[in-house]
């Protein structure tokens, strides 16, 4: 088999300053959306709020029409890990929504992720966004010119498996820049010192999607919401990283950001 030829962009100083005022304003948004989920909520509601926000500051929406998507965002409950589209089903005490919001500004994106709480959650769920959260951040400080994608998915998967719960095989995070979607792609799982060497310049959307059983998932018959095969809860943090001379910098957290 012949392996297969990607192209990585390399970003500037100015573009990686750039995509940072893009990365700002997606977690602006995000930081809104999430200081309005309580129960009975609906994802439209959140997703017009995302919309509207993005807009009034001078962006547009990443994933607003993005292959067919009909929203601004995306609204992932309990067993829903990705790719869910906002309805009018009322949020419930008790469960999780993950919302994935994107922000285009001067021609660049922003992207970002967080699962929340609706109401007061089961103990299982919260170690579930604890450590989802916190194998987000295990992967970004392997973001440095010299390591290599695999370095990030396995310091991703080794976190997660270690606290018995499961990473999602069939989607990775991604790069980003001008287009939302760009190589490489970025497994949360892997092998030390295997997979694309990372250079200063590239910057990445890292994205564990954790789920509390097994890491099988399905597609919904919408062609979009990506659920769980055992039927268990997920999660999913994403933030917008870029290489360094002096380290990773994440490009898309703020002062009282909630990811």
């Amino acid at each position: 088999m012949v392996p297969r030829t990607i192209t990585i962009i390399l970003k500037t100083e100015a573009e990686i300053q750039q995509m940072q005022r893009a990365g700002g304003l997606a977690a602006e948004a995000l930081r809104e959306v999430v200081s309005a989920v309580r129960p009975g909520v609906h994802g439209t509601e959140l997703d017009a709020l995302a919309e509207r926000f993005i807009r009034e500051r001078g962006g547009t929406p990443s994933f607003k029409g993005y292959r067919g998507f009909p929203a601004s965002i995306c609204v992932s409950a309990n067993d829903e890990v990705v790719h869910g589209i906002p309805n009018t089903r009322p949020l419930a005490p008790g469960s999780i929504v993950s919302i994935d919001l994107g922000a285009v500004l001067d021609g660049v994106h922003g992207d970002v992720a967080v699962t929340v709480p609706v109401g007061e959650i089961a103990p299982p769920l919260q170690r579930l966004l604890q450590v989802t959260r916190e194998a987000l951040y295990r992967g970004i400080e392997q973001v440095r010119s010299g390591k290599r994608l695999g370095d990030v998915g396995a310091a991703i998967q080794r976190y997660v498996e270690a606290a018995g719960l499961s990473v999602v095989r069939d989607f990775a995070g991604h790069g980003i820049g001008r287009a939302l979607h760009e190589e490489p792609q970025i497994p949360n799982f892997g092998e030390p010192g295997t997979g694309t060497l990372l250079r200063e310049g590239m910057t990445l959307a890292i994205e564990p999607m954790v789920n509390l059983g097994g890491y099988e998932v399905m597609m919904d018959d919408d062609g979009w919401t990506v659920r769980t095969r055992d039927g268990q809860p997920s999660a999913h943090f994403e933030h917008t990283v870029a290489v360094t001379a002096t380290g990773p910098l994440i490009l898309t957290a703020i002062p009282g950001g909630v990811v």
